[in-house]
Protein backbone atom coordinates (compact mmCIF):
# COMPACT_ATOMS: atom_id res chain seq x y z
CA UNK A 1 0.00 0.00 0.00
CA UNK A 2 1.10 3.57 -0.83
CA UNK A 3 2.13 6.03 2.12
CA UNK A 4 0.14 8.53 2.63
CA UNK A 5 1.92 10.56 4.51
CA UNK A 6 4.95 11.36 2.03
CA UNK A 7 4.65 13.24 -0.95
CA UNK A 8 0.95 11.50 -2.45
CA UNK A 9 -1.22 13.97 -3.57
CA UNK A 10 -4.16 12.42 -2.28
CA UNK A 11 -6.10 15.06 -4.04
CA UNK A 12 -5.83 12.78 -7.21
CA UNK A 13 -7.46 10.13 -5.86
CA UNK A 14 -11.01 9.03 -7.25
CA UNK A 15 -12.13 6.55 -4.38
CA UNK A 16 -13.12 8.27 -1.19
CA UNK A 17 -12.78 4.59 0.81
CA UNK A 18 -9.81 3.48 -0.30
CA UNK A 19 -8.59 7.23 0.55
CA UNK A 20 -10.27 6.74 4.35
CA UNK A 21 -8.77 3.91 4.66
CA UNK A 22 -5.37 4.91 4.15
CA UNK A 23 -5.50 7.44 6.46
CA UNK A 24 -7.12 6.28 9.22
CA UNK A 25 -3.83 3.41 9.20
CA UNK A 26 -1.52 6.13 8.94
CA UNK A 27 -3.20 7.75 12.08
CA UNK A 28 -3.14 3.94 13.53
CA UNK A 29 0.59 4.48 13.32
CA UNK A 30 1.01 7.98 14.32
CA UNK A 31 -2.15 9.27 17.14
CA UNK A 32 -1.52 8.50 20.71
CA UNK A 33 -5.29 7.75 21.73
CA UNK A 34 -8.10 6.39 19.79
CA UNK A 35 -7.36 7.03 16.42
CA UNK A 36 -10.71 5.92 15.54
CA UNK A 37 -12.41 8.07 17.86
CA UNK A 38 -14.52 11.00 15.71
CA UNK A 39 -16.92 13.46 16.68
CA UNK A 40 -20.48 12.37 16.19
CA UNK A 41 -23.13 15.34 15.56
CA UNK A 42 -27.15 15.40 15.99
CA UNK A 43 -29.79 17.28 16.34
CA UNK A 44 -32.65 17.09 18.65
CA UNK A 45 -36.70 17.43 17.87
CA UNK A 46 -36.30 21.46 18.01
CA UNK A 47 -33.33 21.52 15.82
CA UNK A 48 -30.54 22.18 18.44
CA UNK A 49 -27.46 20.69 17.35
CA UNK A 50 -25.59 18.20 19.86
CA UNK A 51 -21.82 16.56 19.28
CA UNK A 52 -19.93 14.25 21.27
CA UNK A 53 -17.16 11.94 20.83
CA UNK A 54 -17.09 8.29 19.65
CA UNK A 55 -15.28 5.42 18.50
CA UNK A 56 -15.78 4.22 14.63
CA UNK A 57 -16.14 0.57 15.33
CA UNK A 58 -16.09 -0.34 11.51
CA UNK A 59 -16.23 1.30 7.85
CA UNK A 60 -16.89 -0.46 4.26
CA UNK A 61 -18.55 0.81 1.47
CA UNK A 62 -21.65 0.59 2.83
CA UNK A 63 -20.53 3.36 5.35
CA UNK A 64 -19.52 4.38 8.92
CA UNK A 65 -20.66 1.71 11.88
CA UNK A 66 -20.76 3.02 15.85
CA UNK A 67 -22.49 1.66 18.33
CA UNK A 68 -24.41 2.93 21.73
CA UNK A 69 -27.24 2.87 23.50
CA UNK A 70 -30.56 3.69 21.94
CA UNK A 71 -32.17 5.36 24.66
CA UNK A 72 -28.95 7.73 25.35
CA UNK A 73 -29.38 11.23 23.94
CA UNK A 74 -27.89 10.51 20.52
CA UNK A 75 -29.63 7.26 20.08
CA UNK A 76 -33.02 9.13 20.54
CA UNK A 77 -31.16 12.06 18.17
CA UNK A 78 -30.81 9.77 15.38
CA UNK A 79 -33.76 7.58 15.89
CA UNK A 80 -35.63 10.57 15.81
CA UNK A 81 -33.95 11.96 11.95
CA UNK A 82 -31.93 8.88 10.88
CA UNK A 83 -29.64 11.82 9.70
CA UNK A 84 -25.73 12.64 10.97
CA UNK A 85 -22.33 13.66 10.92
CA UNK A 86 -19.04 12.71 11.40
CA UNK A 87 -15.99 15.02 12.12
CA UNK A 88 -12.63 12.87 12.45
CA UNK A 89 -9.66 14.89 13.20
CA UNK A 90 -6.07 14.28 13.55
CA UNK A 91 -3.70 16.19 15.10
CA UNK A 92 -0.60 14.67 14.29
CA UNK A 93 -0.76 14.34 10.99
CA UNK A 94 -3.41 17.66 10.63
CA UNK A 95 -6.13 15.95 8.27
CA UNK A 96 -9.33 16.05 8.68
CA UNK A 97 -12.50 13.96 7.01
CA UNK A 98 -15.85 15.08 7.36
CA UNK A 99 -18.99 12.33 7.09
CA UNK A 100 -22.62 13.29 6.07
CA UNK A 101 -25.37 11.45 5.28
CA UNK A 102 -28.72 9.22 6.46
CA UNK A 103 -28.28 6.91 9.12
CA UNK A 104 -29.35 2.47 8.97
CA UNK A 105 -29.36 0.55 12.17
CA UNK A 106 -27.07 -1.97 11.86
CA UNK A 107 -28.29 -5.83 11.89
CA UNK A 108 -28.68 -7.78 14.77
CA UNK A 109 -25.87 -10.25 13.50
CA UNK A 110 -23.95 -7.59 13.59
CA UNK A 111 -24.46 -5.71 16.89
CA UNK A 112 -24.67 -9.62 18.51
CA UNK A 113 -20.83 -10.37 17.07
CA UNK A 114 -19.52 -6.74 18.22
CA UNK A 115 -21.07 -6.99 21.97
CA UNK A 116 -19.70 -10.40 22.02
CA UNK A 117 -16.14 -8.86 20.99
CA UNK A 118 -16.41 -6.17 24.19
CA UNK A 119 -14.81 -6.77 27.36
CA UNK A 120 -17.14 -8.55 30.00
CA UNK A 121 -17.41 -5.54 31.68
CA UNK A 122 -18.07 -3.56 29.12
CA UNK A 123 -21.26 -5.63 27.97
CA UNK A 124 -22.47 -5.51 32.00
CA UNK A 125 -21.76 -1.59 31.54
CA UNK A 126 -24.47 -2.17 28.95
CA UNK A 127 -27.41 -3.33 30.82
CA UNK A 128 -26.38 -0.95 34.39
CA UNK A 129 -25.93 2.89 32.69
CA UNK A 130 -28.84 4.19 31.80
CA UNK A 131 -26.86 6.56 29.40
CA UNK A 132 -27.82 10.49 29.42
CA UNK A 133 -30.52 9.93 31.92
CA UNK A 134 -29.92 11.58 35.37
CA UNK A 135 -27.95 9.46 37.74
CA UNK A 136 -28.49 10.44 42.09
CA UNK A 137 -25.00 9.61 42.66
CA UNK A 138 -21.97 7.50 41.91
CA UNK A 139 -22.88 4.39 44.13
CA UNK A 140 -26.17 4.06 42.41
CA UNK A 141 -23.88 3.55 38.90
CA UNK A 142 -21.66 0.77 41.57
CA UNK A 143 -24.71 -0.99 42.51
CA UNK A 144 -26.35 -1.56 39.42
CA UNK A 145 -22.97 -2.84 37.79
CA UNK A 146 -22.87 -5.25 40.98
CA UNK A 147 -26.58 -6.54 40.27
CA UNK A 148 -25.69 -7.03 36.79
CA UNK A 149 -22.56 -9.05 37.55
CA UNK A 150 -24.13 -11.26 40.04
CA UNK A 151 -27.05 -12.05 37.27
CA UNK A 152 -24.96 -13.20 34.41
CA UNK A 153 -22.16 -14.08 36.77
CA UNK A 154 -22.08 -17.37 34.65
CA UNK A 155 -22.23 -18.03 30.94
CA UNK A 156 -22.70 -14.97 28.08
CA UNK A 157 -24.32 -11.86 28.75
CA UNK A 158 -26.78 -11.22 26.30
CA UNK A 159 -27.07 -7.93 24.22
CA UNK A 160 -29.47 -5.60 25.14
CA UNK A 161 -32.47 -4.74 23.21
CA UNK A 162 -32.09 -0.76 23.43
CA UNK A 163 -28.25 -1.47 22.78
CA UNK A 164 -26.82 -1.74 19.18
CA UNK A 165 -25.62 0.12 16.37
CA UNK A 166 -26.25 2.46 13.61
CA UNK A 167 -24.37 3.17 10.67
CA UNK A 168 -23.77 6.54 8.31
CA UNK A 169 -24.16 6.11 4.81
CA UNK A 170 -22.71 8.62 3.20
CA UNK A 171 -24.19 11.21 0.35
CA UNK A 172 -20.62 13.54 1.12
CA UNK A 173 -17.13 12.78 2.27
CA UNK A 174 -14.97 15.53 2.61
CA UNK A 175 -10.62 15.10 3.14
CA UNK A 176 -9.03 18.28 4.29
CA UNK A 177 -5.19 18.68 4.70
CA UNK A 178 -3.40 21.61 6.41
CA UNK A 179 -0.73 23.72 4.37
CA UNK A 180 1.06 26.82 5.20
CA UNK A 181 -0.23 29.53 5.33
CA UNK A 182 -3.70 28.21 5.79
CA UNK A 183 -4.31 27.65 2.13
CA UNK A 184 -5.27 24.34 2.89
CA UNK A 185 -6.50 21.39 0.10
CA UNK A 186 -10.12 20.23 0.30
CA UNK A 187 -11.82 17.54 -1.88
CA UNK A 188 -15.28 16.47 -1.50
CA UNK A 189 -16.54 13.27 -2.82
CA UNK A 190 -20.60 13.20 -2.94
CA UNK A 191 -23.04 11.40 -4.14
CA UNK A 192 -27.56 11.67 -4.89
CA UNK A 193 -28.11 7.75 -3.30
CA UNK A 194 -26.11 4.87 -1.73
CA UNK A 195 -25.07 2.79 -4.53
CA UNK A 196 -24.10 5.34 -7.26
CA UNK A 197 -21.11 7.05 -8.38
CA UNK A 198 -19.15 9.63 -6.61
CA UNK A 199 -18.04 13.04 -7.97
CA UNK A 200 -15.40 14.82 -6.67
CA UNK A 201 -15.00 18.50 -6.30
CA UNK A 202 -11.80 20.60 -5.01
CA UNK A 203 -13.00 23.59 -2.86
CA UNK A 204 -11.35 26.75 -1.75
CA UNK A 205 -9.73 26.47 1.73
Amino acid sequence: MADFTTDHDFTQEEEPFRLFAQWLDDASRSEPNDPNGVALATVDQDGMPDVRMVLLKGFDERGFTFYTNFESAKGREILGSMKAAMCFHWKSLRRQVRVRGPVEIVSDAEADEYYASRPRGSRIGAWASKQSRPLESRFALEKAVAEYTARYAVGSIPRPSHWSGFRIVPQTIEFWHDRPFRLHDRVVFSRKAPGEGWEKTRLYP
